[in-house]
This record gives structure tokens, sequence and C-alpha cells, in this order.
């Protein structure tokens, strides 16, 4: 096991009041897995993301976040800088904002290299062109001199990948990486991210909006829904069996080719505002199966009669024998 995150709750401040915007998340990432958080956004993806990294403002309590045996969030912010960029590494969603507009490719690599490693100028320049090239930017040496503004969005993406790669980390934190690309850039980096994972057994938690990406890169996935995992399994059992309403509505509205529908299935109203549902399923305003019991208790996750699926409702009705929310 590389990554254990136990009861991660985190808060902000809004006008004097504390207000919870992820609440009892827990899941555990193995080595080479490729771990999938989806959900809408507001769904608490990011934030559960920055907060392993150590980059996020808010108040994080009750809880621990394991890597290689250490609790993350007792680390002090000099051995955080140690962590992040060498042993956990990030993607973030629009590389455009990412990359320093006043550096050149190569500064900005170089600069990974020098905080992590003690390779000398010339051993660290050859180590940048062959990461460029290892993710298929063809003209490596040239773009080590270029900026960020003459490449396209998906060569800064690839950058951006061979930044986070650069010094080999125990995970890869990959924050919506395909979502500002076209549909064959998408198709390029996904397939490079699969075969980075099998060449070197990096760990992937890859955040999405995209069922259909997921399907494509992921081994286990979690489904958010306003800062609680509201399911978890593995991708078959997500998609062939999907237990909770708000899954099953976000895979309905993935449009399938093979069928002519007039309209595409949407869910109705939006992620409430944190703090703003104070009893009950925070689902229940939305959902096409509520009951009364969603708008009087919050349900538990709770063990489905299928091994490593997990689910959030009280309309589920292949919870294990003893299992049930009262």
């Amino acid at each position: 096991m590389v990554l254990d995150i136990k009861n991660l709750n985190i808060s902000f401040m809004v006008d004097k009041k504390k207000v919870k915007t992820v609440s009892d998340v827990n899941f555990r990432l193995h080595k080479g897995d490729v771990f999938g958080i989806v959900g809408e956004s507001g769904s608490g993806k990011s934030i559960t993301s920055l907060s392993i990294m150590g980059l996020l403002p808010g108040i994080i309590e009750d809880c621990e976040i394991i890597f290689q045996g250490k609790d993350l969030l007792k680390a002090s912010e000099k051995e955080m800088r140690k962590v992040r960029g060498n042993q956990i590494s990030m993607i973030f969603q629009e590389p455009m904002t990412s990359l320093n507009p006043l550096f050149t490719i190569g500064e900005q690599l170089l600069e990974a290299v020098k905080m992590h490693t003690k390779l000398r100028k010339r051993a660290a320049v050859d180590l940048c062109v062959s990461v460029l090239k290892s993710v298929g930017l063809a003209r490596a040496e040239a773009m080590m001199k270029e900026y960020p503004h003459q490449l396209s969005g998906g060569m800064r993406q690839r950058v951006m990948i061979a930044m986070a790669m650069i010094c080999q980390p125990e995970i890869l934190i990959a924050d919506e990486p395909t979502t500002a690309l076209d549909v064959t850039i998408q198709s390029q980096i996904l397939s490079l991210m699969h075969e980075l994972n099998e060449k070197t057994e990096t760990s992937i938690i890859f955040i999405t909006h995209d069922l259909g990406v997921v399907a494509e890169v992921c081994n286990r996935v979690i489904v958010m829904y306003s800062g609680q995992i509201v399911e978890e399994g593995d991708v078959h059992t997500i998609f062939k069996n999907p237990q909770h309403p708000y899954t099953k509505g976000l895979l309905k509205a993935v449009p399938d080719l093979r069928q002519k529908e007039a309209r595409l299935h949407a869910i109705q109203g939006n992620v409430p505002k944190p703090g703003t549902i104070q009893n009950g399923c925070y689902f229940a305003p939305r959902c096409d199966e509520v009951i009364d019991q969603c708008r009087q208790a919050a349900p538990k996750l709770l063990s489905t009669v299928i091994d490593g699926h997990q689910v959030r409702c009280f309309a589920c009705k292949q919870l294990r024998e003893g299992e049930g929310n009262v």
C-alpha cells in the first residue's frame, strides 16, 4: 500500500463560521493502481487531492494521510517540499496557468531536477530531454529553449506530465488533465499515462467528471458528491452494477452512440453549497429514487454483496446481510 487516507475531513472559514466541505473520506492506493475520483464540479475531488499535497489553506482535522508509513499532516513544510514533485507529483487541469510564461520549458524542468537531485547541469539537461522524448515530444532539444505560449495545448500538457514524472514519483495525481484538450489529444494523453503507469508502476490518482475516461484508464473508482463518497468499487462493478442514484445519473448522461435519443439525460439541479443541507442525504433534493427516510437521516457508506463495493444510499437493495442504515 502506497497511500492510506483515513477519515479525511476538510473545512473552511466562511463569514467566521467553520463550514465542512469534505466529510469522512477514506480510501487506499496500492502500488501500480490507477484510482479514479469522479464527480461534478464542487463535489470535493480537487480539494481532496490538494490536501494530499499539503497545498490546502483549509482546516484538516481528525484524520490521517499516511504515505510510506508517515502521516503527511504532521510533516513540516520543509519535509513536504521534499515530497512534492519528488515522491508525489501533480498534473493540474490547465497547463497554461501552471507553466510560468516568463521562463523557458527547459528552465522550468531543470528547476524540478535541481530541487530534488544532485545531478550536474549536463546530466540534468540530458535527463530533461530524455523525459520530454518519453512523453512523445519529438523536438525535445529545441523545446527546451521555447516558452509555454509557443506550444499547443497538447504539447503543454505533455510538458506538465514530463515535469511531474521527471523524478519518478511514487504517486501521480492527475486533476482533470484532459479537460481543456480536444478529443484526439485527449486519447493521446490517456494512452501516454497508461503507458507510463505500466512502465514505471507509478500509482495514479485520476480526478475527472468524465466516466468515459475512467472506463479507459482506471481499475478502481470512488464517486464523490458534495464532499462525500457515495459509491466505491472496481470499474467493472461501477459500470455494470451501479447502486447509487447519482452514479446511475452520471452513467445515463454519457451519450451512447449505438442508440439514437432525442435528448441527453441530465441530473436536475446543482451540487448544494457546503453547509446548506442540515438533515438527510445530500443528494435527496435531486434524486429520482428519494424516499421519506432520505430527507430525515444521513445514510452511511456500507458494503454490498459484491466484495470491495460500497454505497451510501437508503434505497440500495444489495447491502450485505447485517448491514443497514439505521
